[in-house]
C-alpha cells in the first residue's frame, strides 16, 4: 500500500497549470489537516509539472485560511524561468475558494565552492539511545504519522503550566511508518514542531501558523543518502508579542549536514 504521506500529497492533472487533490485523515490536526502535508502538497504540484526545472532550494507557504476535509486544488504556475532557477507562483483553493498562496523557487545546482557555519550542538546522543513519544490519545492524529525522539530537557511537556525560560525543541524524527525522504517529506518535517508557544508556557492554546518559509540545502542526492533514517530537528522562537510569535528551525541528517532551515510567523489567541 503508498505511504500514508504519498497519498496525502497525492495529484492528479486537472488541466493548465492545475491539480487536484485531497486531504487524507491521517494527517488531521486540531481544525483541519496538518500543515506541513498542505505545503508538500502544493510543492508536489511544481515537482509534477512538465515545465518543471531544477529541484526545490525554497518554498514559502502563506496558509489564509482552515483547510476542511476533502477535496482541493493546486494551481503550480511558473512565473519565469532563467538560466539556473525558476520562479513558482501557487495557489491552492478549496470550493472556489483560497486557502493558501505560495511561492517556490526551483535551481539547477553545479558544484562550487561550499562551506558550512552553523555547526551541530557537541554531545546529541543517537536516536537509537532514545525512546519515541508515547501516542497518547489527546494529540492529532498527525502526530502519529512521525517517530519523534526528543532530547533530554528539549521535549514538548508537561503540560503543567508552569512556564519556563525557553521555547526550544531538539529531537530525531522520521516518517512513520519509514519512508525514504524526498523534498516533499523534507518539507512537511519541517512544520512538524510543536508551537513554540506551547512548549515556552506549557499549556495548549489556539494557535495557527499564517505563513512559513522553507530554505532547502540539500539535493537530491542528499535525499537518497539520507534514506529512511530519522534526521535532528530543532526550533526555538525569538519573540512572542501582541498575538503573534515565529519560529526558526534547522533539520540535520544524522551525519551532520543541513538538509533543510526554516521560518515561520504564528497567530496565538490568549
Amino acid at each position: 500500500m503508498p505511504h500514508d504521506l504519498d497519498q496525502a500529497i497525492l495529484l492528479a492533472p486537472a488541466g493548465g497549470h492545475r491539480f487536484a487533490g485531497a486531504t487524507n485523515p491521517a494527517y488531521a490536526n486540531m481544525v483541519g489537516p496538518f500543515g506541513g502535508t498542505t505545503g508538500a502538497a502544493m510543492l508536489n504540484a511544481a515537482l509534477l509539472h512538465s515545465e518543471r526545472i531544477g529541484e526545490p532550494i525554497a518554498l514559502t507557504i502563506n496558509f489564509c485560511s482552515p483547510l476542511a476535509d476533502g477535496a482541493f486544488e493546486v494551481e503550480a504556475r511558473p512565473a519565469r524561468t532563467n538560466r539556473s532557477t525558476q520562479h513558482w507562483v501557487l495557489e491552492l483553493t478549496q470550493n472556489g475558494e483560497v486557502a493558501a498562496t505560495g511561492s517556490a523557487v526551483f535551481a539547477q545546482r553545479r558544484e562550487t565552492w561550499s562551506a558550512k557555519e552553523a555547526e551541530l550542538p557537541a554531545d546529541i546522543p543517537p536516536a537509537s539511545e532514545l525512546q519515541p513519544l508515547p501516542k497518547v490519545g489527546f494529540l492529532p492524529a498527525w502526530v502519529s504519522r512521525y517517530d519523534m525522539r526528543f532530547l533530554p530537557g528539549f521535549g514538548p511537556g508537561p503540560f503543567d503550566g508552569q512556564e519556563q525560560a525557553h521555547s526550544i525543541s531538539r529531537y530525531w524524527v522520521r516518517d512513520e511508518p519509514a519512508r525514504p525522504m524526498d523534498f516533499p517529506s523534507l518539507a512537511a518535517i519541517c512544520d512538524s514542531f510543536f508551537p513554540r508557544i506551547f512548549v515556552r508556557r506549557r499549556k495548549p492554546g489556539a494557535i495557527g501558523t499564517v505563513t512559513l518559509t522553507t530554505y532547502f540545502h540539500a539535493d537530491s542526492v542528499m535525499l537518497a543518502q539520507q534514506g529512511d533514517r530519522h534526521v535532528l530537528a530543532m526550533a526555538r522562537a525569538l519573540n512572542f508579542r501582541n498575538g503573534y510569535f515565529d519560529q526558526t528551525a534547522e533539520v540535520w541528517s544524522d551525519d551532520g549536514h543541513m538538509l533543510a532551515s526554516t521560518h515561520q510567523m504564528v497567530y496565538f489567541k490568549e
